[in-house]
């Protein structure tokens, strides 16, 4: 939109310069390969109608005047070329830097860094050399009409528009006006930025990259220039300076400037110019300047430039959203907008925006290396930028910043978004943060969880099959006063030293409308070991569950009760139906004989469970403590059906089918040819790569669907994890979850899963409706979603909600994908 064309080189090399043919539908690029292409834009499809290679000597400068033939081409030997440019070829004229310079020179003056023809006389070219070297060529005579030196390295020459004056900008920071007819010496030097010091020495400045010297009709010229400030100040904020009359003014920019042009009405450089804009290309941005209003203000940019300010590091799509999630998102980000900018229109025109758009709301979350979200309004021709997000703040600033972008712990890696609820989770190398959307400016104190995943393996004789008294699962059920599930259940005095990669700020600060911190969950390993990176997360705001895995394991959270529910290696979530012989992770996850427990939540209170596939007692609000002992028994015992049914899968290398265990014995299984995995090798490591929050079937045997987490591991395993919740009582009683029994295999890592009704269609998450509320009314919070199961009444997107489970509750499909396979 907005865009006439867009021309592509082949090969990805560096543009050095761009020179229209103006009125001609043409334009030259330069390249640093010294490639110089014509190209033709006048048709649809931009093609190089002409191209032209440098063989040996090195471009570094080009010049075309306004209506010429002739491509005037500067080397790094000194040396200029003439180029026609209707046939595209050498023209055989040359001016040589040894014809050019004085004899009396005896040193080479360095590569070609200007080209300009005078603008009362085309026939006279200006040639300036990075030495300080400068030479008015008579084109028609070929020799030098007159030479002018400088003593400070030249970075650029303007013209005056009458033709009989220049200036020159230079490395120390000075700006030269020369007259053409008198080069003996300079009319004036000044140095803009440089203030004196002691002894009457002025200050040394960086150099002025770029100078544009503009007439006007009041008679006033205008000088823009780009650099020059003083070291101690311009080598931290890149300027560019405007001086109009006896007023200096200087634009701070926010990254380094590449180049600058000013706009004029005319494009006749002995016309009296008027500029009325300044176009800066910065590193990461494109800025305009409105030089006829005071202040010199900005005009607001119709594209959004500043996409790359930092790399982007995650993407989220989200289409057919609610109808008033953009607005809410608008009016929140309007604030962080900067105020000031111009009030008249974007001054550059060209191309077509038209009325294209979609009929549905559609948004875009990128997430970025600093921390930051920006949401985009995805609906119409381009992007239009909504709201900012720092989760930076939320954390206290690291000690030493990670040269690698790519280390950086606040580095955003998975975004997941609930529309109906607006509850945002993000997810970096080692933490997940939860958000939710308030329209209020909000006091929070952010509430933290350290958890630890640990990957454990027993040997036989610790195995749980023949021993009971050293359990390894770690399930939890912590009330929001335990701050980790990662202490030791020995005393204080001998509990490990833990490590993370980021910390909660601590205290309560000011959030401004918008997504303000609810939990942040930070995944940490004792005695300084890695905690492995996130690696997938999901959230289910009718829950009030958020789950996430790493490459060692899972962790269950209640957000509602800030409470760790299951913190457990990716073994332990099979239980006793683990195909696999794995091999130990580290040293550091084998316990000694006569050890306890291993980490889990310090001072929880074990509830007694009688079944976890069955009824269970309800637990103390303190928390849940569930050792592998309790972990259903009958899957447990070597003896036992189930117990028979686990010596079938440890016989077999691998399974072909997916296939189901849960109470029926007649299940059967094949060898797979093909498999990547054969469960007879070691398995030192299983991540955990889907999660899906669904109400669905825990077994064959159920009448009714009920809260489940589907969980994908990187093995090819789906392992399905009750959630037994209490609505009614969803903040005085806590969450409970177990395995089911329920295990699918797939060849390959599971990549998503689904759910399908009765009819074939997809069943959406479900999720509570958003209801603005204040720091004030979050412990009073209720959920008043009693939904059992969502399901579709037809092959559209409309939702049928029942709180039973009754009609439609006969059939349900998963879909499940993985790397190899989809069934």
């Amino acid at each position: 939109p907005g865009v006439d064309c867009f021309c592509s080189h082949d090969t990805e090399v560096a543009i050095t310069q761009i020179i229209f043919l103006v009125n001609e539908g043409t334009l030259v690029t330069v390249r640093s390969d010294d490639h110089l292409h014509l190209w033709d834009f006048r048709q649809k499809q931009p093609k190089i109608v002409h191209s032209l290679k440098f063989q040996r000597e090195k471009i570094s400068k080009c010049h075309l005047p306004f209506q010429s033939s002739w491509l005037y081409v500067g080397t790094e030997r000194g040396n200029v070329h003439v180029i026609n440019v209707e046939t595209f070829t050498c023209s055989g004229y040359i001016i040589n830097w040894n014809k050019a310079i004085e004899l009396s020179r005896k040193s080479h003056p360095g590569p070609v860094v200007h080209l300009s023809d005078n603008p009362s006389d085309p026939s006279k070219l200006l040639i300036g050399f990075e030495s300080g070297a400068i030479v008015l060529w008579d084109l028609k005579t070929k020799s030098a009409e007159y030479r002018y030196s400088s003593q400070e390295a030249l970075r650029s020459i303007s013209w005056h528009n009458e033709g009989k004056q220049f200036m020159c900008s230079h490395s120390d920071g000075s700006l030269s006006t020369w007259n053409v007819r008198t080069p003996q010496r300079p009319i004036s030097v000044i140095l803009p930025h440089a203030k004196s010091g002691a002894e009457d020495t002025l200050e040394v400045c960086k150099p002025i990259a770029k100078v544009e010297w503009r007439s006007t009709h009041t008679g006033e010229p205008v000088i823009i220039f780009s650099g020059g400030l003083s070291y101690d100040k311009g080598g931290r904020t890149p300027c560019l300076t405007v001086m109009a009359g006896k007023n200096t003014t200087v634009l701070e920019m926010e990254h380094i400037i590449i180049d600058f042009i000013s706009l004029c009405d005319t494009p006749w450089v002995n016309d009296i110019q008027d500029p009325y804009a300044i176009v800066v290309l910065l590193e990461n941005d494109l800025v305009v300047i409105d030089l006829s209003s005071s202040g010199y203000p900005c005009f607001e940019n119709p594209y959004p430039m500043d996409l790359h300010e930092s790399p982007v590091t995650a993407c989220q799509y989200y289409a057919n959203c609610p109808m008033d999630i953009i607005p809410a998102l608008y009016s929140t980000g309007k604030n962080q907008k900067k105020a000031g900018f111009s009030e008249k229109p974007w001054p550059i025109k060209g191309g077509s925006w038209g009325a294209r758009g979609t009929s549905y709301p559609e948004i875009i979350i990128t997430g970025h290396a600093d921390g930051s979200l920006k949401f985009w309004d995805a609906s119409s021709v381009t992007l239009q930028f909504l709201y900012k997000l720092k989760t930076a703040k939320v954390f206290e600033k690291p000690k030493r910043l990670s040269q690698d972008k790519e280390d950086d712990p606040f580095a955003i890696q998975m975004i997941f978004l609930c529309l109906e609820s607006r509850m945002l989770c993000v997810a970096g190398p080692t933490h997940c943060a939860l958000f939710r959307f308030s329209k209020q400016e909000i006091s929070v104190e952010t509430v933290s969880l350290e958890l630890a995943i640990v990957y454990e393996v027993h040997d036989d004789l610790e195995s749980p099959d023949c021993d009971y008294s050293k359990p390894s699962a770690k399930m939890l059920g912590q009330n929001s006063s335990s701050l980790g599930s990662h202490s030791s259940t020995a005393s204080d005095n001998t509990k490990p030293e833990t490590v993370t990669s980021v910390k909660v700020r601590s205290g309560s600060h000011r959030w401004g409308p918008g997504f303000l911190p609810e939990l942040v969950c930070i995944l940490c390993c004792p005695e300084g070991e890695s905690p492995g990176n996130i690696t997938v997360m999901s959230l289910n705001s009718s829950y009030g569950l958020l789950a996430f895995g790493n490459e060692s394991g899972l962790a269950i959270v209640d957000y509602l009760q800030k409470a760790c529910l299951l913190s457990l290696g990716t073994p332990d979530l099979y239980g006793s139906m683990d195909p696999y012989q794995r091999a130990s992770k580290s040293s550091h996850t084998k316990k000694q004989p006569g050890e306890g427990p291993v980490q889990g939540s310090e001072d929880s209170v074990s509830p007694s469970v009688d079944q976890i596939n069955g009824d269970c007692l309800s637990p103390p609000v303190s928390g849940l403590k569930v050792t592998r002992k309790q972990l259903s028994a009958d899957y447990r015992h070597p003896k036992s059906q189930c117990g028979r049914k686990l010596q079938r899968i440890r016989t077999v290398a691998s399974v072909d089918e997916p296939f189901f265990t849960g109470d029926k014995a007649d299940v059967t299984f094949s060898r797979s040819r093909s498999s990547s995995i054969s469960s007879l090798d070691n398995v030192s490591k299983e991540a955990v790569q889907s999660l899906v929050f669904a109400d669905s079937y825990t077994s064959k045997q159920d009448s009714e669907t009920s809260p489940c987490l589907w969980v994908g591991t990187s093995l090819g395993s789906v392992i399905v994890i009750a959630l037994i919740l209490q609505r009614e009582q969803r903040l005085s009683q806590p969450v409970i979850v177990s395995p089911s029994g329920s295990l699918y295999r797939m060849k390959g890592a599971i990549v998503c899963m689904s759910f399908l009704d009765f009819k074939g269609c997809l069943i959406p998450a479900m999720g509570d409706q958003w209801k603005d509320r204040d720091n004030k009314d979050i412990s009073e919070k209720t959920n008043t979603k009693t939904t059992g199961q969502m399901t579709l009444s037809t092959s559209k997107t409309k939702i049928c909600s029942s709180p039973s489970t009754e009609i439609y509750s006969d059939k349900q499909f998963a879909i499940i994908c993985s790397e190899k396979q989809a069934r």
